[in-house]
């Protein structure tokens, strides 16, 4: 995939653009979105990520466009979980709606810098050491194992925010959307600021999943940047579109426990199939190892978003009915027991 200087110059400048008329025409205003305008917006950016993914397959062929896609899709399953990360944090500071959007869409900034730098690196280390196939399969392996556990810490209690607030003057009222405050002259750090900082570490532990998860199913840093990028667009409207369903997607960790443990191990594959690492075969590829296909890639990880999330609507369904049949067999009783 030939990528010129100057597609790169003109993707990165429309990103940019399109990042700052989000902020400018939507959360420079503080108010909170209803669901008719963040879902004409989310279907508008997903339509937008999957012309792009078309185009990448007309232009550069249809090999570069099922990575795209497999690529996309892994990301935005990751950027939900992040999101239900994003909702957490924002109910333990107390975040009034209407701020929320200027929370997500600073860490949705955070999120795609963070990310970038983590896209040089990686096609830096690739591009020189092919040994790092067998680093990124065990660190998604890992991470695998960390998505099957859950969200144990609480987010909002972080390393960053504790420094934070152990050097900063921090007051516990919000002052609108503002940053800082002044009292009795004195300048404070609101809340606002210390959500923003804890959304900040968060993403820079989500980079470290989707990254290697990304390079996983392709080499091309334009596809990771790009997938990365559509991604995380419209994921503010996607908060508020989906805030109370993502409480219902109790299974979601477990189906991207599963995705990243099989990219992990079509890493490790990879690795094997192209290896010059001396303690391994001599120093030989392993050629009778199978090298997994973008196309089934594409057909399982959508198979696995799709269980997950079918999976988790049925089982809080059901466990909502049983919530309610539980609460009317209990009402004669109820009723028995006044009489006395």
């Amino acid at each position: 995939m030939n990528i010129t200087p100057l597609t790169w110059i003109i993707t990165i400048g429309v990103t940019i653009a399109f990042f700052a008329y989000e902020f400018f025409a939507h959360v420079r205003k503080p108010h909170e979105p209803t669901v008719g305008e963040s879902a004409r917006w989310s279907a508008f950016y997903i339509g937008l990520a999957l012309l792009f993914g078309v185009g990448i397959g007309v232009v550069s062929g249809w090999r570069y466009g099922g990575e795209y896609f497999a690529g996309y899709l892994t990301e935005k399953a990751l950027s939900i979980d992040n999101l239900f990360v994003f909702l957490i944090v924002m109910a333990a500071f107390s975040v009034p709606k209407a701020y929320q959007q200027k929370v997500l869409m600073f860490g949705i900034i955070i999120a795609l810098i963070m990310r970038g730098g983590f896209i040089a690196v990686g096609a830096a280390l690739i591009e020189n050491f092919s040994w790092v196939f067998y680093l990124f399969g065990a660190l998604l392996f890992v991470l695998a194992y960390m998505q099957v556990r859950g969200h144990d810490s609480n987010p909002a209690d972080n390393l960053f925010v504790r420094l934070a607030r152990r050097v900063l003057p921090v007051t516990e009222e919000y002052d609108r959307d503002k940053l800082t405050t002044k009292i009795n002259g004195k300048r404070y750090v609101t809340p606002m600021l210390l959500t923003i900082i804890a959304i900040g570490f968060i993403d820079l532990v989500f980079a470290i999943d989707s990254i290697p998860a990304i390079y996983g199913l392709t080499s091309e840093a334009y596809i990771v940047f790009t997938a990365n990028a559509f991604a995380l667009m419209g994921l503010r409207q996607l908060f508020f579109l989906i805030g109370g369903l993502l409480e219902r997607l109790v299974y979601l960790s477990q189906g991207l426990a599963v995705i990243l443990a099989f990219i992990g191990l079509k890493l490790v594959f990879h690795a094997l199939h192209v290896n010059e690492v001396p303690f391994i075969n001599g120093g030989e590829p392993v050629l009778w190892v199978p090298e997994i296909p973008i196309w089934f890639s594409l057909v399982f990880i959508a198979a696995t978003v799709t269980v997950a999330t079918v999976a988790s609507l049925a089982k809080t369904r059901g466990d909502a009915a049983k919530a309610d049949r539980g609460r009317v067999d209990g009402e004669p009783i109820a009723k028995a027991e006044d009489s006395h």
